[in-house]
């Protein structure tokens, strides 16, 4: 196991507690004006999916746990299933639908995935950070609307629901970043 710095924690990270293993959902950061800095970490037990949340000095150091990133393609699913290949040696992966989450929506068709494998098991999912997706419904453009801060609802091609300017219609591929599920760009396909 690695000591890490609890500010450096990020979503994804494995780590060890209290003698189990799990996969970090969030980390926040908290420096006050005045007092000790802390750092709330939202993590899922591996074993059995328990969530947890901890709160640690911002410099004090947490187990790390040592996982190997493997790069995966996705295929298809299979009931609660997903099922991935790895690129190198063709060997499929079953991953849960619980350890994806409301992620999701989010994977396409043969799209590269980190798996992080920890005893040849899959334990955490890292998805490509943009996906081109089009837009299957939207409320259509309204004259005299500024594109400066208003948004609008829009429905994507797998049911996904994203904001996007004034400007976007119905038919339009767009470059979604699936850290927020937020609208980046314009495809440029």
């Amino acid at each position: 196991m690695v000591k890490v710095i609890a500010s450096n924690v990020r979503k994804g990270n494995v780590l060890e507690h209290d003698g189990g293993l799990y996969v970090v959902l969030k980390a926040d950061s908290f420096r006050p004006g005045k007092g000790t800095p802390t750092t709330t970490v939202e993590m899922r037990r591996i074993s059995d999916g328990v969530k947890t949340v901890i709160t640690v000095k911002t410099g004090e150091g947490l187990e790390r746990a040592f996982v190997e990133e493997v790069s995966h393609n996705y295929l298809y699913n299979e009931g609660d299933n997903y099922i991935f290949i790895n690129n190198e040696n063709y060997d499929q992966v079953a991953v849960k639908a619980a350890m994806i989450g409301d992620d999701v929506v989010w994977l396409q068709e043969n799209a590269e995935c980190a798996l992080l494998m920890f005893d040849g098991n899959p334990v955490s999912i890292t998805l490509p950070p943009r996906v081109t997706m089009t837009i299957m419904a939207t409320e259509p453009v309204v004259k005299g609307q500024t594109a400066s801060s208003s948004y609008k609802p829009a429905t994507m091609e797998n049911g996904a629901r994203v904001l996007v300017p004034p400007h976007i219609e119905v038919g339009t591929r767009i470059v979604i970043n699936t850290e927020d599920s937020s609208y980046v760009e314009r495809a440029k396909d």
